[in-house]
């Protein structure tokens, strides 16, 4: 937990990853080109007290995530939310076995979330009705940018799409992280549109879809979708550090989300190992809306404890300390 001027604030990291993009599990030059635009990210919106050599960016292990995360990161919980880029790494990008035995070794610390891909369709189905019952899923993470043979992404209203969520409804797997965000070299920028997110999201009521990324850059296409579909979240991931490089335009994004959304369907996400949480969760802690943007009233203490961990916890069913659950109103 995080404590700072007699507030604690407890955290949940709901976007983190283990990869290997190791020159041995690249397959082609795309996966160089997949981590080097993930470095770029890095590079470019960390201060430089953050930055890592390129050679522990392509893989850091479990020990260095747990020590980043739990001891000096501020992290109370941590999802992984996977993806595999199977045309692009041998092995997969995110290492499926090592982060699922780090969440079994670390059950009130981690959740596993897995990956699928609705192109594999029987075969894939039949697998995902493996992995459920073998991680125990209460969430997926989906990658609609995904090369798979001559197809270069994915739509969620497909009808394979539509296939695996009801097979996710039917077996518990609630909650449907999806990628939604900037481009990454050499994904094509169409396919991370949010714009499919609509009509899943109304066909599939109880099901929550969080938009990783918000939407970036189409922040204000998710705001109308979002704000119209009450199962559809913000996640911060690739947001967050603009707090760091571009403060204005994070709190016009912060600000947007909670004029849409309100504060109770925004995550806090770190995309570890993009970032590392620490100093993200004491920025964001400190951070407040500039007086002279107008259009946005200040943050709350309230509203950054339910970003930051309150929110994810109640999709997760995360038990929470005494002393980090919020106060009911009065007369409630």
């Amino acid at each position: 937990m995080y404590a700072k001027d007699g507030e604690t604030y407890f955290i949940v990291d709901a976007h983190i990853a283990l990869w290997d993009a190791r020159p041995e599990n690249r397959l082609n030059i795309h996966g160089k080109q997949f981590i080097d635009c993930f470095y770029d990210y890095h590079r470019n919106l960390s201060p430089d007290s953050e930055l890592w050599s390129y050679e522990e960016f392509l893989y850091y292990g479990g020990e260095r995530l747990m020590k980043d995360l739990f001891t000096d990161g501020h992290v109370d919980h941590a999802v992984f939310q996977p993806a595999r880029l199977g045309a692009f790494y041998r092995d997969g990008f995110g290492q499926t076995e090592e982060a699922f035995a780090l969440a079994s070794r670390h059950p009130g610390k981690l959740t596993y979330n897995h990956c699928w891909d609705p192109r594999f369709a029987e075969d894939g189905l039949a697998r995902l009705r493996r992995d459920a019952e073998r991680f125990q899923l209460k969430g997926a993470k989906l990658y609609t940018a995904e090369w798979f043979g001559d197809s270069r992404g994915y739509r969620l209203d497909d009808p394979w799409s539509y296939r695996y969520l009801e097979a996710a409804q039917e077996l518990g797997i609630r909650n449907i992280h999806i990628h939604k965000g900037p481009t990454i070299r050499p994904l094509d920028r169409d396919a991370f549109d949010v714009a499919d997110v609509d009509k899943a999201a109304t066909d599939f009521p109880e099901l929550t879809f969080v938009v990783e990324h918000c939407g970036l850059p189409r922040l204000e296409d998710f705001c109308w979708i979002a704000t119209q579909e009450p199962n559809v979240h913000a996640g911060l991931a690739v947001a967050m550090p603009f707090i760091h490089s571009r403060p204005r335009y994070f709190a016009q994004i912060i600000g947007e989300l909670l004029y849409w959304l309100d504060e109770n369907r925004i995550q806090f996400s770190s995309d570890y190992a993009l970032w590392t949480p620490r100093w993200l969760v004491e920025r964001f802690v400190d951070f407040q809306i500039p007086a002279d943007m107008t259009e946005y009233p200040p943050l709350t203490v309230a509203q950054k404890k339910k970003i930051l961990g309150l929110n994810a916890a109640a999709m997760y069913d995360i038990p929470l300390p005494a002393q980090c659950a919020l106060a009911e109103p009065a007369g409630v």
